[in-house]
Formats: C-alpha cells, structure tokens, sequence
C-alpha cells in the first residue's frame, strides 16, 4: 500500500495471493509490490517504508544479515527498486491493520490489483 505522507490518502495497493509460501517471502513480496507502485508514482519521491517485520527492516536498513538462501534473491530485488531517499520503520502490527487487511482479502479469494505499475 501506499499512501500521501502528508493527506495519508492511498496512492494505490495491491494484495496478491502468493500460494504456500513463508511469512518472510510474503513480506518481502509485499515490500517489492510497494516499492514498484512508489516508483510508479512518483520515481523521485522519498520513501518512508513502514512494516511490521522487524525482519525486514532491519535487513533493508543494512542493520541486520540476509543469511537465507530464499531471502537473497528477493532481497536484491527490493534494494535494486529502492529510491535514492528511504528511511525504514518498524511499526507494530496493531499498527499496520490496513496492509494486513489486503493480505487477507486476497488469501479469502479477494485480490487487489495495483493501478499503478506492473
């Protein structure tokens, strides 16, 4: 999802049924899909990335080691699509209840295609 840092308004979002797959794949897809739709919109605009996977985070922000295989690759991907300007922040996952709203609509069948992007 991503939303105006000033009004909060939703620029565009996407929620995908990714199959079986980890927590971690599913989050970082997620980050990706974000990524894309911010440079859709605006390929010099700053970027705040909020998540609740500490995980991520703190492997994007470069604090923290990509040690798994499966990790790697989508993990280049996210720092090849990353703006010049990012900051990264951890939010609660009470915090976070419209992105976990999106997954779950598209897990119950009910996916969401971007507007923006590919």
């Amino acid at each position: 999802m991503v939303r105006d840092a000033i009004t909060g308004d939703v620029l565009d979002a996407e929620g995908q049924n990714l199959g079986i797959a980890t927590n971690n794949v599913a989050e970082y897809s997620g980050l990706i899909a974000g990524l894309e739709m911010a440079k859709a919109i605006d390929p010099g605009a700053s970027v705040e990335v909020r998540m609740d996977s500490k995980l991520v985070i703190e492997q994007m922000a470069g604090r923290w080691r990509v040690k798994h295989p499966d990790m790697k690759p989508l993990a280049l991907r996210a720092q090849k699509l990353r703006p010049v300007q990012v900051s990264w922040t951890w939010v609660p996952r009470e915090q976070n209840k419209a992105a976990d709203r999106l997954a779950n609509e598209a897990m119950d069948g009910r996916p969401r295609r971007r507007s923006a992007g590919s």
